[in-house]
């Protein structure tokens, strides 16, 4: 009988599969989407008049997944007993991403709305325009930092919890 199966009992999941395996598929699809949006809205301010607002709301998807993700993952944990130390592994580098993909959707919400008032801002002397700009290019260089961050992130939790499943050190079925 399948490993699963059995505990699905005790677990979350959809159609009798646990939810970690397929709502880590939302973090690893929709963080780097939004990672590329983001730095392409960052560098070109006509993107970022045009796309702003999708690229914030697939950040803000990709971030909300981070801790679905790591709550299923706690429950699939317990659900196979604990204590394996890849599994560890792989949850300590999940902790890390969370808050990076919080700060990530910060940076990408002030870029969006910084621009939006540097924008409207029809004079670029006046004093009030140049701090919008500054905040709006400061933003800008955060929300490229943090893009790149969570990415790099995102592949070194995937990685490590990939590893762990399909090097047999995490039990799949009944054997």
């Amino acid at each position: 009988m399948n490993t699963y199966m059995v505990l699905a009992q005790d677990l979350t999941t959809i159609d009798g599969l646990p939810l970690h395996p397929l709502v880590v598929h939302a973090v690893v699809v929709l963080l780097p989407l939004a990672a590329v949006s983001a730095i392409l809205i960052a560098l070109r301010p006509a993107w970022r008049r045009r796309f702003g607002w999708p690229v914030l709301a697939v950040t803000v998807l990709g971030a909300a997944s981070v801790p679905v993700a790591a709550f299923s993952g706690d429950q699939l944990n317990v659900a196979l007993g604990g204590g394996n130390p890849v599994i560890a592994e792989h949850s300590a580098r999940a902790s890390v991403l969370l808050p990076i993909a919080i700060g990530f959707a910060v940076a990408v919400l002030v870029l969006v709305l910084a621009g939006r008032v540097a924008d409207r801002e029809a004079d670029p002397t006046d004093s009030r325009a140049r701090v919008w700009r500054l905040i709006s290019v400061a933003a800008a260089v955060l929300t490229v930092v943090l893009a790149v961050g969570t990415t790099v992130q995102v592949v070194r939790t995937g990685h490590s919890g990939s590893s762990a499943v399909w090097d047999g050190r995490v039990p799949t079925n009944g054997g």
